[in-house]
């Protein structure tokens, strides 16, 4: 019987707009493809009102669009001495300063950060049938999963969905030297469940992370969660071996290779 490695709490890496929460319906976590407006507004909201206070309406726009491009092409070196929360509030920071104001906002940045970090942070759920597919699952796979990401930032999304009890092992690749598609962190999934790759199918829905590095460890198979309809690119240099557009498809794929 196949065990099962998830590759769907990296969020931090998906192309969306990084104001609201990822909305990854076809994964763990998520609000849902058709909640995306709804959950961006709740957190842009009382973000836009705190800086309100002390900015025009278009000077609060120019600052979120600032840190939205700020917050994708950040860079953390998690053995230096400066936190992910720190360089978060320094984006907040800058962005202010690059509307024109010279006027330092240290205090209001470090506000919008938490506000906005929390907010989110609440938004995060897992629905309910998949929390009964995991289960389920769980009686009779062993589940692990493994996330790429800032340690920090991955652990307090895991803290607040309480998926713990979900999963035999949960991996997050910012507490390694590798994360996916690196062969050592899969190595180092296969010891915590003291199995095969072979005996293993990763599902995920990266292909260049989840997919690529499935294959690349000797996986018994891989299942690609497609919820766009995407294509393969062509000259991709890897293939999932199953594609579904939700994750609540996953028992089918699962009881053809029993």
């Amino acid at each position: 019987m196949p065990q099962v490695l998830f590759g769907l709490l990296s969020v931090t890496r998906v192309p969306v707009d990084p104001m609201g929460y990822t909305p990854v319906n076809t994964g763990i976590c998520g609000q849902g493809k058709a909640h995306l407006s709804q959950a961006q507004a709740t957190v842009q909201l009382p973000v836009d009102a705190l800086l309100g206070t002390r900015f025009s309406q278009d000077e609060v726009h120019k600052i979120c669009e600032v840190f939205k491009l700020k917050l994708l092409h950040e860079k953390y070196d998690p053995s230096g001495d400066v936190t992910i929360d720190d360089i978060r509030v320094k984006h907040w920071e800058e962005a202010m300063q690059e509307t024109g104001t010279t006027e330092p906002h240290h205090d209001l940045a470090v506000e919008c950060y938490y506000l906005w970090k929390n907010t989110r942070l609440q938004l995060l759920t897992i629905p309910g049938p998949v929390q009964a597919m995991l289960e389920n699952l769980r009686r009779t796979h062993k589940l692990l999963l493994l996330t790429n990401g800032v340690a920090q930032t991955q652990r307090e999304k895991i803290k607040a969905v309480h998926c713990e009890g979900l999963f035999h092992a949960m991996v997050v690749g910012g507490e390694h030297p590798e994360e996916k598609p690196a062969l050592s962190i899969f190595h180092h999934c296969f010891g915590l469940l003291g199995v095969r790759p072979q005996d293993c199918v990763m599902v995920g829905d990266s292909l260049d992370t989840d997919i690529l590095g499935g294959v690349n460890a000797g996986v018994r198979a891989t299942v690609w969660i497609n919820s766009n309809g995407r294509d393969v690119p062509p000259g991709a240099s890897v293939r999932p071996d199953y594609t579904i557009e939700t994750i609540l498809e996953l028992p089918i794929i699962l009881s053809t290779l029993q």
